[in-house]
C-alpha cells in the first residue's frame, strides 16, 4: 500500500521539523532491509500467554498516527486493554515521522499501526536498530478503488468503458497522498482511464461524498484502502487491479522502543497477541468516527469492548485467532 500522506503538507512538515529537531534524528538500519525483513507476516507469530509474563515497567506510551483511523481504534484499543491489566498506558496523536523518532528515541514506547513492506519502509529501514517489532496484527492492508456494491464495474478496467455510470469520476483523497500518486501515475495510464477525473480533495470529502451516495442510491468509486470503517457502513466492493498498478499486500505491525519486551514482558506481550479482523477493526473504527466524532476514542472503546466481551482476555491470554 501507498503511504496516504501528509493530510497538511506543510503543517505537518513544520511540527515535523519543530519535535524532530527535540527527538533527535537517529538513525542507521540493522543491515536489514525492511522490505526483506517484514516481507510478510503472520498474526499468531510469537502468540502466546501474556499472564505467564511478569509485569515490569507500568508506564506505557503509545503513539497514535494523526489523520489514521486504524491507528487510533488500535492504539486506544491497547492502551485501555493495558490499563485493565496493570499498566498506566496513555496515547499520543502524533505526525507519522514524529511518531517513529520519538519511539525510537523512547519518549514514545509503541506504535500499532506501522504498514509493512512498503509504506513505512523508510523509516523503519532509517530507525530498526533503535526499535524491536512485536507481531503483525493485520496481514492484508492495501490501496484499492472500492464501488457501490449494486453498481456494474467488477474490474478496474471496466471503468474506461462504465465511467459514464460513475459520472466519469473517480473521488479521491488529498493530492499528496500515495494513492493519489498512484493512480495518476500508473492506475489512469495502465487502465486508460484519461477521460475520467480523479477527483482529489481530502479524506473527509471522500467519505461524505460516499455518504452521499448511500443515501441516494447512485452509483460511485472510491479510492479507499483496508482496514477502513466504511467498509462497515456502506455496501462497497472493492474493484479487481489484475494489473497490481494499486501496489501489492501489506502486514500491519507493532513497533516498540528497542528493550521494550525486557523491560515490559507482559505488555509486550500483549501487543504481539493483538489480532484484528476486518469486522473488528472497521466496527471500532465506525463507532469512533461515525458516533463520537473522533471525539472520544475511549468511550468507543468501552463500548466496542462491552459488545465484544471476550475479546480482551482472549487478547491476554493469547487465543484470538
Amino acid at each position: 500500500m501507498a503511504m496516504r500522506g501528509p493530510r497538511l503538507l506543510a503543517a505537518v512538515l513544520t511540527v515535523s521539523a519543530l519535535v524532530l529537531g527535540a527527538c533527535g534524528t537517529g538513525g542507521g538500519g540493522s543491515g536489514n532491509d525492511a522490505a526483506t525483513e517484514f516481507a510478510s507476516c503472520s498474526v499468531t507469530a510469537g502468540v502466546a500467554d501474556a499472564r505467564n509474563e511478569p509485569v515490569g515497567n507500568e508506564d506505557v506510551i503509545i503513539a497514535a498516527f494523526v489523520g489514521w483511523d486504524e491507528s487510533a481504534a488500535s492504539a486506544y484499543l491497547m492502551g485501555r486493554i493495558l490499563a485493565d491489566n496493570g499498566y498506566n498506558a496513555q496515547v499520543k496523536t502524533l505526525d507519522i515521522g514524529v511518531a517513529f523518532s520519538a519511539t525510537a528515541d523512547g519518549i514514545v514506547n509503541a506504535l500499532t499501526d506501522v504498514w509493512l513492506p512498503t509504506t513505512h519502509r523508510s523509516y523503519i529501514d532509517q530507525y530498526r536498530a533503535r526499535m524491536e517489532p512485536l507481531g503483525c496484527w493485520y496481514d492484508h492492508g492495501r490501496s484499492t478503488i472500492a464501488v457501490n456494491s449494486s453498481s456494474p464495474a467488477r474490474s478496474i478496467a471496466d471503468l474506461a468503458t462504465m465511467g459514464s455510470d460513475y459520472g466519469n469520476t473517480i473521488v479521491g483523497i488529498e493530492p499528496g497522498a500515495g494513492e493519489t500518486k498512484l493512480i495518476q501515475n500508473s492506475v489512469i495510464p495502465e487502465y486508460g482511464l484519461e477521460k475520467l477525473t480523479l477527483r482529489s480533495t481530502s479524506t473527509a470529502e471522500m467519505l461524505a461524498a460516499l455518504e452521499q451516495a448511500h443515501t441516494d442510491r447512485t452509483n460511485i468509486a472510491v479510492v479507499m484502502w483496508r482496514p477502513n470503517w466504511a467498509y462497515a457502513a456502506f455496501d462497497i466492493r472493492d474493484l479487481e487491479d489484475p494489473k497490481g498498478t494499486m501496489g501489492g499486500q501489506e502486514g500491519l505491525w507493532n513497533f516498540a522502543t528497542k528493550g521494550f519486551t525486557d523491560r515490559s514482558p507482559r505488555a509486550a506481550q500483549m501487543f504481539t497477541n493483538l489480532i484484528l479482523s476486518d469486522e473488528n477493526i472497521a466496527g471500532l473504527e465506525e463507532l469512533m468516527v461515525r458516533k463520537y466524532g473522533r471525539a472520544d476514542p475511549e468511550a468507543a472503546v468501552s463500548e466496542w469492548l462491552t459488545a465484544h466481551p471476550d475479546f480482551e482476555d482472549r487478547l491476554v491470554s493469547g487465543t484470538l485467532t
